[in-house]
């Protein structure tokens, strides 16, 4: 039953995400191709430990995505009672396959990352924040993704 669930959010996640993607198209710009590849993200945290990761993504995260050339697409929470508390769902987008990789290793190695990092996840601000790994997909727009005008 929670797979099938699972699968609902992640189906309604992604048809509301290429909704929003399709929304960064200005008119005029209908038959370019989007080439840019989209990254969408699960984070489970430890319980009690998701206002930790939304402090950290509010404070540090999203800049520092930037930073890295990552542009963030949107961010959300599911609603059903048994993940609403521990998960994190996001999309975000790169030039390419190749600059993912080269983004989350420039990410990963920066400085104010590791700093943002050590200090939500300190003994004294609750310890480690997420449960496991993050689960996360790359996808590109097709070429029948809506447009909005």
């Amino acid at each position: 039953m929670r797979s099938n669930r699972s699968l609902l959010v992640v189906a309604a996640t992604l048809a509301t995400a290429l909704a929003g993607f399709a929304a960064g198209f200005s008119v005029g710009q209908e038959n370019k191709v989007n080439t840019r590849v989209y990254e969408l993200r699960t984070y489970t945290t430890l319980p009690g430990r998701l206002p930790a990761l939304h402090k950290r993504f509010s404070e540090h995260t999203l800049k520092l995505f930037e930073k890295h050339g990552m542009k963030n697409e949107a961010y959300w929470v599911p609603t059903d009672d048994e993940r609403k508390d521990t998960t994190l769902i996001y999309v975000i987008s790169h030039e390419s396959e190749e600059a993912a990789k080269k983004n989350w290793a420039d990410f990963q190695a920066d400085p104010d990352w590791q700093k943002a990092r050590a200090a939500s996840e300190a003994p004294e601000a609750g310890g480690k924040i997420l449960a496991k790994a993050p689960e996360k997909v790359f996808m590109k727009l097709t070429g029948y993704s809506p447009v909005t005008k």
